[in-house]
């Protein structure tokens, strides 16, 4: 039978894909840090640990055939001992990577899509029978703009190239039919939303979800910066948040979430009227 380990089961994407894997029945164990403040659906069983200390993983990979991986580190360092440990005991992996990845690219644009390439990279190379799906920018991020919303109704931050925002649950729907399913194995999937979504196009919409006008101030990277720093941000990671900015605009759209889910991808519109009260 299978039995799966979901990484990252307390985010957004994880916590959907654990979600839907107890609906469908099948057995599913959520890799957590602390299981004390873990709210996860009734039927999940709870192991605890990290990635960057392997022996915990071994004890939550015992009796796992199949692994959801959501790398949360800026750099692929450790990857290969985290991999090795799933291949002693899963047979299938599935990697959630970023649509930016370039196969053609011998560097990528920026430190995140980077870091994805090598970590695909890795996959690819480790004796599991590995997919990857690679997703666009994900909706859920704009929850990071609710205290902004709910303050004066201005979302102030740099701007960045549009491209096809995906919901999250679209993501989750596609890793749960990959996870549980056959003809996978090797496949790469590029998921994306139905449109594309600038950042204004997007807080514009959250408006019209909650009944109020809202927009978008555009403000110099060196300032994002600075706000970032003095918030409490490791410098690496402020400054891979920012090299977002050099994106060229993305015009791609795929039809991967309809054709593996048989439902097409839901707009940005949808998520912001179903996550309209995060905003209010």
């Amino acid at each position: 039978m299978t039995r799966i380990l979901v990484t990252g089961a307390t985010g957004n994407v994880g916590r959907e894909v654990t979600a839907r894997l107890v609906a469908a029945g099948v057995p599913v164990r959520a890799f957590v840090r602390d299981a004390r403040t873990t709210r996860l659906p009734p039927g999940v069983e709870i192991a605890t640990g990290d990635l960057s200390e392997p022996e915990t993983l071994l004890r939550a990979l015992a009796g796992i055939t199949t692994v959801f991986l959501v790398w949360p580190f800026l750099t692929s360092e450790g990857a290969p001992t985290v991999l090795a440990a799933v291949a002693g005991s899963a047979r299938r992996l599935v990697y959630l990577s970023s649509s930016g990845v370039s196969d053609d690219a011998e560097r990528q644009t920026d430190p995140i899509n980077q870091l994805h390439a090598d970590m695909e990279s890795l996959v690819e190379a480790s004796d599991l029978e590995p997919t990857v799906l690679r997703a666009d920018t994900i909706a859920s991020n704009a929850l990071g703009w609710a205290g902004q919303i709910r303050q004066d109704g201005v979302v102030r931050g740099p701007d960045i190239a549009p491209t096809a925002v995906i919901h999250q649950g679209d993501v989750a729907a596609v890793a749960a039919r990959v996870l549980t399913g056959g003809g996978h194995v090797g496949a790469t999937h590029v998921l994306t939303g139905p449109q594309v979504v600038s950042r204004a196009d997007q807080v514009r919409v959250i408006g019209e979800a909650i009944g109020r006008p809202l927009r978008f101030e555009k403000i110099p990277v060196e300032a994002a910066r600075e706000r970032m720093l003095s918030d409490g941000r490791p410098p690496a990671l402020v400054e891979a948040l920012l090299a977002s900015t050099r994106r060229p605009r993305s015009d791609l759209v795929t039809p991967t979430v309809e054709k593996i889910t048989g439902r097409p991808a839901r707009t940005f519109r949808q998520w912001a009227a179903e996550h309209a009260d995060a905003f209010r």
